[in-house]
C-alpha cells in the first residue's frame, strides 16, 4: 500500500516525509538489491520522489529479482559487479566521487556494507566516528525520540561517545529539532565511580557545556524514567533542561540500545527509521523486517540529512 505523502503527518515517520517532500530526489546507490523485497522497497522511495536509485550488483541476480517483484528496473542505472562485497565497494567509491549523495542497504548483511564504508582506504570515513541513529515514533510520547547508538559500537569509549552524540545531534537538527535536548542514559542518574557509564555521561555533559558538543543541550547521567517523565524527574528531584523532555536518548552501549529500540517497537508500538550518520554521505542501513513507512521515512530522513551536509563545510 502506498504512503499518501499529502495527508496531515499523523505520526513523527510522516512528518518526515513532508518535511523531504519539497526536496529533490537523492540520488542513491542501493547495494546489492538482490532480493524482491529490497529492490520493491528503493523503487517504491522512487515513486514517493525521494531517491534516483542506482542499482548496483550483479545484474542477473537483480533482473531475476525485478521478475519476482513484478518491477521494470529498465529505467534505472545498474552497476554490474561480481558479489555483495563488490556491490558494498563499488556504492562506496560512487559516494567518494560524487555520482552518489546516499547509500541503501539492499540485501546484504550490514556487517559488509558498514566494512566497505569503514575502509581506511577505500571507504567513507570522514573525522567523525560512523554511529546509527533511530528515529522513533512512540505513540505515548509528544515527539520524536533520537536513539543511539544500537547498531554499530558495540562498548564505545567517551571518545565515541563524543562522536555520538554529536553525530545524534546534527541528525536531529536536520530533521527539524533546533535544540536536541540529549540524555546519556545509565542506569542510575548520579555519578557513581564503580559505574562507568555515570562517568562517561558526566564527562559529556561537561564537554558539551565546554563547547566540545554543539547544537545541543546535553545532561547525564540520567536513567530512563527521568529522561522521558518530568514526573518521575520530579520525584528524584532532578533539575535539568533535559530530564522528561529528552529528544536524544544515548545509551552506555549496543546491548542497551538494542533491547531498548525492541523493547519500544515491540511493547510501545513504536515505528522507527534509521540512518548511519558520521560518513561522508548518510547510509540507510534499513532491515528485513522494517515496513513500508519505515523504509520511505529513512529514506526522507537521508535527503534532509544530506541537505544540511551540502551546507557545511567538507570534512
Amino acid at each position: 500500500m502506498a504512503i499518501d505523502v499529502d495527508s496531515t503527518p499523523r505520526s513523527q515517520l510522516d512528518r518526515l516525509l513532508v518535511m523531504a517532500r519539497p526536496q529533490p530526489p537523492l540520488r542513491t546507490a542501493v547495494v546489492h538489491p538482490c532480493d524482491p523485497a529490497s529492490l520493491a522497497g528503493a523503487l517504491e522511495a522512487c515513486r514517493a520522489g525521494l531517491i534516483i536509485p542506482v542499482l548496483v550488483g550483479p545484474r542477473a541476480r537483480i533482473e531475476q529479482a525485478a521478475a519476482e517483484a513484478g518491477e521494470d528496473i529498465r529505467p534505472f542505472e545498474l552497476v554490474d559487479v561480481e558479489h555483495s562485497h563488490a556491490a558494498a565497494e563499488a556504492a562506496c567509491a560512487l559516494a567518494r566521487s560524487g555520482n552518489v549523495a546516499a547509500l541503501m542497504k539492499g540485501g546484504l548483511p550490514s556487517g559488509e556494507l558498514l566494512g566497505a564504508a569503514v575502509d581506511r582506504e577505500k571507504g567513507l570515513r570522514t573525522d567523525r566516528r560512523m554511529s546509527h541513529v533511530f528515529i522513533l515514533d512512540v505513540p505515548t510520547y509528544p515527539r520524536p525520540i533520537f536513539l543511539s547508538d544500537a547498531a554499530l559500537n558495540i562498548a564505545p569509549d567517551l571518545a565515541t561517545k563524543l562522536d555520538i552524540v554529536q553525530n545524534a545531534i546534527d541528525c536531529a537538527q536536520a530533521l527539524g529539532v533546533a535544540q536536541p535536548r540529549v540524555a546519556i542514559l545509565a542506569a542510575v542518574e548520579t555519578v557513581q565511580p564503580n559505574m562507568v557509564a555515570t562517568l562517561h555521561a558526566a564527562a559529556l555533559a561537561k564537554m558539551a557545556e565546554r563547547g566540545q558538543i554543539v547544537g545541543g543541550i546535553v545532561d547525564g547521567p540520567l536513567a530512563f524514567d527521568n529522561a522521558i517523565s518530568l514526573e518521575a524527574a520530579r520525584a528524584k528531584h532532578i533539575e535539568s533542561p533535559v530530564a522528561g523532555v529528552a529528544d536524544v536518548l544515548v545509551v552506555p552501549n549496543i546491548e542497551a540500545g538494542n533491547m531498548l529500540a525492541k523493547q519500544l517497537s515491540y511493547l510501545a508500538n513504536a515505528q522507527s527509521a534509521g540512518l548511519v550518520m558520521g560518513a561522508r554521505v548518510p547510509i540507510i542501513l534499513t532491515s528485513r523486517a522494517d515496513g513500508e513507512l519505515s523504509r520511505l521515512a529513512s529514506c526522507a530522513a537521508a535527503v534532509l540529512v544530506a541537505r544540511c551536509e551540502r551546507s557545511k563545510p567538507a570534512r
